[in-house]
């Protein structure tokens, strides 16, 4: 193709930040957490003090970045944003919380992955706004309190488990849990990133990616993205059928599952009998890591009635022989009798 045929587009920058919502009207979904933060925020906002810290967990893709900058943006506050694993040394927090301004938010991504030696110099710092630094080795060795100002800490993780429980109880402002999202919450999700993104769609073919978006707002505008794509490259229009074709090009079917999800079920049918089956075992078997099957794969196969964890392992259910069109077996036949 001639660079003379193609056209100028707008220009979006990042999409994911473009997509993102930007005022509480615009997010959708998680209302009672909405309501609860409504409270908490307009309360501080009357005593003129910073909200206090915060804890948002759950699947990956399901707002809690996007409900950080939300707070921000509503209280009108700078936001300062890291990561667990980049705050290696106790040096990296020190100089992170000595830069914050009174009135600052500091939002950590993943904080589960924080050193523990870390995370002890944040006890304090959560608790009484103090920073302890210790100088020098040995019996010379002398600690340091520094004074800091005023902020708010919103931290963000996929595994509270791996979350200590001195550090849990110090988020005084609540610890909530992001659910996933109904079809008809991702639909008007998929309709509001597609005016973003001056993109026409369909009624059918709006409600078909949100069938096959896992409940997640994130995978609904990848989905929604790569399905633009193909219209535009075929010059079609994005309606119901160009939408099948993409997913199924893109090897989703329509319970969004996706070829690596099919084979941890078809290996835990064909290979274990349908469990129960150790995490470890079927890490092995898909060649999947641990981590990914735990944090990514299962928890939407679990929701979607595919795959049931037991102290004995995971097992696969009745739904998820039908999806996979094998036989049920006996046993699990008599259960639902």
């Amino acid at each position: 193709m001639s660079r003379n045929t193609l056209q100028p587009v707008q220009d979006f920058g990042f999409l994911d930040q473009t997509l993102r919502p930007a005022i509480w009207d615009e997010y959708v979904g998680q209302e009672t957490i909405k309501k609860n933060l409504y409270i908490l925020l307009s309360a501080a906002k009357e005593r003129n003090h910073p909200p206090e810290h915060l804890l948002f967990y759950g699947p990956p893709g399901l707002g809690k970045t996007t409900l950080a900058h939300l707070i921000a943006h509503e209280i009108g506050a700078q936001m300062k944003i890291t990561s667990g694993p980049a705050i290696e040394k106790v040096g990296d927090l020190a100089s992170i919380l000595t830069n914050l301004s009174s009135g600052d938010i500091l939002f950590i991504d993943e904080i589960h992955r924080l050193h523990k030696a870390v995370e002890e110099v944040l006890y304090p710092a959560m608790e009484s706004g103090t920073l302890d630094i210790i100088i020098g080795k040995g019996p010379s060795a002398r600690t340091i309190q520094l004074e800091l100002p005023a902020f708010t800490l919103i931290a963000a993780t996929t595994r509270i488990a791996l979350l200590s429980s001195p550090l849990r109880s110090r988020f005084s402002g609540g610890v909530f849990r992001l659910s996933f999202y109904s079809t008809e919450e991702i639909a008007r999700i998929i309709l509001r990133s597609a005016s973003i993104l001056s993109v026409q769609i369909d009624e059918y073919a709006c409600k078909e990616i949100a069938k096959r978006s896992r409940s997640t707002p994130r995978t609904a505008n990848y989905l929604l993205k790569r399905c633009r794509d193909y219209a535009q490259i075929n010059k079609k229009p994005l309606d119901q059928r160009i939408v099948s074709e993409a997913l199924e090009l893109l090897e989703v079917d329509h319970l969004g599952l996706t070829n690596a999800d099919r084979q941890l079920l078809s290996i835990v049918i064909q290979k274990f009998n349908g469990g129960p089956v150790g995490l470890g075992t079927i890490a092995a078997a898909t060649s999947e890591e641990r981590d990914t099957i735990e944090g990514v794969q299962e928890p939407y196969l679990i929701q979607a009635g595919l795959l049931e964890r037991t102290p004995r392992g995971r097992v696969t259910t009745a739904l998820s022989y039908q999806h996979m069109g094998y036989p049920i077996p006996q046993n699990i036949q008599n259960k639902l009798l």
